[in-house]
């Protein structure tokens, strides 16, 4: 009986959650809300801007950092052994390697985004 009501409730609440994010948006409309998000490009002028190259490789380094989060969050759960100094040694490793790889490209000015 309690998956029942675990379950209705979950329902409930997943469709009580739609419906607010659905009504509410359209309770407070200006011009600004409604016209159209082109990536930061004024919708009005040509779309045919180029991206600088910059911006593909602070997109690549988040995605870096983005993916060592991923790495190691469950890695004292992957590993499940009494050896914590094998542990502690391979996420500092793989933190170490990522940081000297931040480091060289800060160092190489590849963050700065002015060109």
């Amino acid at each position: 009986m309690n998956i029942v009501v675990s379950i209705f409730t979950n329902y409930l609440l997943a469709m009580a959650l739609i419906m607010i994010a659905f009504w509410f948006p359209q309770l407070n409309i200006y011009t600004e809300k409604i016209s159209p998000y082109e990536c930061g490009f004024d919708p009005t002028e040509i779309t045919r801007l180029p991206f600088t190259m910059k911006f593909f490789l602070i997109a690549i380094t988040f995605l870096l950092f983005d993916l060592e989060i991923a790495l190691l969050l469950p890695l004292p759960w992957a590993f499940q052994t009494m050896n914590l100094n094998m542990m502690t040694g391979i996420a500092i490793a793989l933190i170490l390697i990522l940081s000297l790889g931040l480091t060289y490209e800060w160092l190489q000015k590849g963050l700065e985004w002015t060109e």
